[in-house]
């Protein structure tokens, strides 16, 4: 067959024979699991934290963020990248390359998140300085963040790995491996926080101790029990590979960058803009960190769907089965309408109970926490579709589109607006940006998602 399988072969896969309404749970429901316990890792540490160490505490792992956000973008990078041009070969029969891809993808997640850690460690005072941190924030900052480090290729390849995962049709054994590392992390951190004394270091270490934990299953998974026909010469970076990777995995890369450049910027205009408000400095940073820290829940749904869903476009997308991706794409439309809708109206009527969760703080740092919640994440019922239609258009190929789309929130739209309203309207005018540029950046994805519908069934 020289790589090839034959349609009977083909009309095998679940994924080009199943019933969307079927597949579409089977994939996403573990993808966003396995999203939902991922962001736990910060949330649980921030809860904590708050609760042992307090506001300063919280505000040093807010500062940290950015270094985290660029893990998982890394991994995105290489993991999306791989699991997509592994769908769409196996999807045309080319079983022999899209196995090249995937062990192209795993030795690059490995290479790179190693090298990553080593910069981090290097230079990691000058990166706090950049990232926002102040006098008073920077030793938290050291301490959180100089551990935390040396899990950062653990982090990478789990992440990263665990997309492959999902793409070889083991979506169960995906959200396994990353459950078991965060219920780990979720034992250890009152240990030892509060039960050693270790403080701010205890979480650290925990966290750190979960993420090897991950890692070690994807090692495992892809040793012992993988589909795909993945050896260990097949493990050898391939520059063409690399580049096919790159490609389609740059668009969920730049939203992260993204993200993490908008980090800075909101955390550097809270600081300055806080310092001329009743509400100090320490108050907006820390309320940034909790409040980022539970809008990832929300968006552990809707890009876990995304995830789950990636595969079925793919796949589908190879065989020119445009009736199978078109239905894919309205389902997790509809689905991710409905998880924005609750978070959105959980977010608009208990801010404060969701606040407290993280720590206790004066009637200040409620009063901010209260109108941050209310004004900035008033289009959260929307806020789904942009990484849906990101991830959408990378995982049939058109990867310029889903690089449009990952920059439209954070670059195109939501950076210029936190660095202009504020100069008119204070730290008012940061909040506001949020609303605006979510509405812009729906509307957009949205438009380009259906002008692609429309051309696929011209195609049918």
């Amino acid at each position: 067959m020289n790589g090839q399988i034959s349609n009977n072969d083909e009309s095998k896969n679940p994924l080009g024979s199943a019933s969307i309404g079927k597949l579409i749970p089977k994939f996403a429901i573990p993808a966003m699991i396995s999203m939902l316990v991922a962001s736990t890792y910060n949330i649980v540490d921030q809860i904590f934290i708050g609760q042992g160490v307090g506001l300063l505490g919280n505000a040093a792992t807010n500062i940290a963020f950015p270094i985290a956000i660029f893990c998982t973008a890394m991994a995105l990078l290489l993991g999306i990248g791989g699991a997509s041009n592994y769908n769409l070969e196996s999807g045309r029969g080319n079983t022999e390359k899209a196995a090249k891809i995937a062990g192209t993808a795993l030795s690059m997640l490995l290479i790179c998140s190693c090298t990553y850690a080593v910069l981090v460690l290097i230079f990691l005072r000058p990166l706090l300085q950049i990232f926002g941190v102040t006098a008073e924030i920077l030793p938290y900052a050291l301490d959180y963040t100089g551990i935390t480090a040396f899990g950062i290729p653990f982090l990478v390849v789990t992440t990263g790995g665990n997309h492959l995962i999902r793409a070889d049709r083991s979506p169960t054994y995906s959200m396994i491996s990353i459950v078991s590392g965060a219920i780990i992390n979720t034992i250890l951190d009152p240990l030892f926080i509060f039960g050693f004394g270790w403080g701010i270091k205890g979480a650290a270490i925990a966290t750190v101790i979960g993420q090897v934990f991950s890692g070690l299953m994807v090692a495992f998974y892809f040793i012992k029990m993988k589909k795909m026909n993945l050896t260990l010469h097949r493990l050898k970076p391939v520059g063409s590979y690399i580049k096919a990777i790159l490609s389609l995995g740059l668009a969920a890369f730049v939203n992260q960058i993204a993200f993490a450049l908008v980090q800075i910027a909101m955390n550097n205009t809270l600081r300055h803009y806080g310092a001329d408000s009743i509400y100090g400095t320490e108050i907006p940073l820390a309320c940034a960190g909790v409040i980022s820290k539970v809008t990832a829940i929300f968006m552990s749904f809707c890009i876990g769907l995304s995830q789950g869903c990636q595969p079925i476009y793919g796949f589908n997308y190879g065989a020119k089965k445009y009736d199978r991706v078109e239905k894919a794409w309205k389902t997790a439309m509809i689905s991710a309408l409905g998880f924005g809708t609750f978070f959105g109206l959980a977010f608009q009527i208990f801010p404060r109970q969701i606040v407290s969760i993280f720590g206790s703080g004066d009637e200040v740092y409620y009063h901010f926490a209260e109108r941050y919640f209310r004004i900035f994440l008033m289009m959260t019922f929307i806020n789904g579709i942009q990484p849906l239609s990101s991830g959408f258009f990378t995982s049939i190929g058109k990867a310029k589109r889903g690089i449009i789309i990952s920059l439209t929130r954070q670059v195109i739209f939501l950076t210029p607006l936190i660095l202009i309203f504020p100069i008119f309207m204070g730290i008012d005018g940061f909040m506001y940006a949020g609303p605006i540029a979510d509405f812009a950046s729906a509307a957009t994805a949205l438009g380009l998602g259906v002008r692609e519908i429309r051309s696929m069934r011209r195609l049918t």
